[in-house]
């Protein structure tokens, strides 16, 4: 696979670095997970299958585990060791945690010119907020992407998905990429600062045009992507269940407003989205509310038009095209789970079975700087492992 030989320490915890480790492990990487005390929190958020949480089964896959004090000086010195194998670092503790323990980036690079060493944050390892807590609801507040979920300013909802946390994971592992390809022709490693906030505000290019242009938070309902346009948005069924219209290209307004018999709105959508859609809006409104989700459904599938039903999460999982994509995939103990999203025709991805329990593998991996099963007993009684 494309990461065989690439050796990872995963000191992250909750969901940015653990999933990011996981697709490294996916694709060949030795992913080493360091815990201590009981270990990785999502090992016990929600229910159980089979003996592992549901949460720590798809962010965890195929990682070995450690178990090491890192306030005993020789867990220190044991990290220290590994690191010099290492090739890639990734942690998540608060700014200067890392530095303060002794296992930070000039410790570590001191013994290994070539480490990537890779550390997640809210707010970064600078600025005035970098010592600030926080998960991912508080970086969708601060960045305004959470205000992009209301409907009025009494009316904020809670995000459908930790956002922040997923694009802190999903470009720290594009940083990687670079850092690992930079490294075969310079031959060293490198240090990344990422936060939740810098990769958030990254993603926002779409909606930024009249804060930029005018100083101003934009008007939500004359946004294509939030209400303002008739052939992006959702509509209600005569059955309470929901629908959407997920492209307002010219090419599908054509054709859904011509087989409704309304040629007439046609040009209301070449219009500016906002005010000029809304006929075309209360119209689809209405026209939705006459037949069932599962009466349209039939009725879409003869037409080209950017639609999709929207599904309850039980119900998207039942869905055939995501296991025949592999996205959805069954494991060798009976359980489905997530696959990887990274996809090669050569070396693709092999998503593994295995799942350890907390320091599992502690005993084996210590074993390869030096440590005996004697010395291995001895650091379990001093409480180091």
């Amino acid at each position: 696979m494309k990461l065989d030989g690439v050796r990872v320490l995963d000191l992250s915890r909750f969901l940015p670095g653990p999933y990011m480790g996981m697709l490294l492990a996916d694709h060949g990487a030795e992913v080493i997970k360091i815990e201590h005390g009981s270990g990785e929190p999502t090992r016990y958020f929600g229910p159980e299958v089979e003996g592992f949480t549901t949460y720590f089964r798809n962010t965890q896959r195929g990682k070995l585990s450690v178990k090491l004090n890192l306030k005993e000086d020789e867990g220190v010195h044991i990290f220290l060791k590994l690191a010099e194998q290492t090739d890639i670092i990734i942690d998540s503790f608060r700014p200067g945690v890392v530095d303060r323990l002794g296992i930070g980036y000039e410790a570590v690079v001191k013994r290994n010119p070539g480490i990537i060493f890779c550390s997640l944050s809210a707010f970064g390892q600078t600025g005035e907020m970098s010592t600030r807590p926080s998960h991912d609801l508080g970086a969708q507040a601060i960045t305004g992407v959470l205000s992009l979920g209301s409907r009025g300013a009494d009316d904020t909802a809670l995000p459908a998905s930790p956002t922040a946390d997923v694009a802190l994971g999903s470009l720290a592992l594009v940083g990687i990429m670079m850092a690992l390809y930079r490294r075969e022709t310079s031959g060293r490693g490198d240090y990344l600062d990422m936060s939740m906030t810098d990769s958030l505000m990254s993603w926002t290019p779409h909606i930024l045009s009249e804060v930029i242009a005018n100083n101003a938070a934009p008007n939500l309902g004359r946004e294509r992507l939030y209400g303002g346009a008739a052939f992006y948005n959702i509509y209600e069924t005569s059955d309470g269940r929901r629908l959407v219209l997920s492209g307002s290209e010219m090419t599908f307004v054509e054709n859904l407003l011509n087989a409704l018999k309304r040629p007439d709105l046609i040009p209301l959508c070449e219009k500016p989205w906002g005010e000029a859609q809304k006929p075309v809006k209360e119209f689809l409104r209405r026209t939705f509310l006459t037949r069932t989700l599962s009466e349209w459904s039939e009725w879409f599938s003869e037409r080209s038009v950017c639609w999709a039903p929207v599904l309850e999460l039980d119900e998207a999982w039942e869905q055939k095209f995501l296991r025949e994509r592999g996205i959805i995939s069954k494991g060798k103990d009976g359980v489905e789970r997530v696959g990887t999203p990274v996809r090669f025709l050569n070396e693709p991805g092999a998503p593994s079975d295995e799942l350890p329990t907390v320091g599992e593998d502690t005993q084996q991996v210590l074993g390869q700087v030096g440590y005996d099963p004697s010395d291995y007993d001895r650091l379990v009684e001093e409480g180091v492992c």
